[in-house]
């Protein structure tokens, strides 16, 4: 196997990775106790708030057609979807 002189070294583009990660965690410390409980806090109601607002609205809907629970379910899983994509994206911001 020949190596190409302007190819940089796999081994030691990893190394140096490894290294500049190293160097980030140590400036940058994990988050306290608190603000993992508080993240958890905020992604339980980013996903809760969406599912209960779409079963408030289907539920109405259900008492003004008089329909069972027709509007009910599918609004549930619809708000359900709605919070777990916001706490998706939130998630992947952080």
């Amino acid at each position: 196997m020949t190596t190409d002189p302007q190819r940089p070294d796999r081994m030691s583009a990893a190394a140096r990775e490894a290294a500049r990660r190293t160097e980030s965690g140590a400036r940058t410390p994990e988050p306290s106790l608190g603000a993992r409980l508080g993240q958890i806090g905020i992604l339980g109601w980013a996903i809760v708030v969406p599912t209960l607002l779409g079963l408030l609205l289907g539920r109405w809907l259900d008492r003004v057609f008089a329909s069972g629970v027709f509007f009910s379910a599918p609004f549930l899983m619809i708000g359900a979807g709605i919070g777990l994509w916001s706490a998706w994206k939130w998630m992947h911001r952080q």
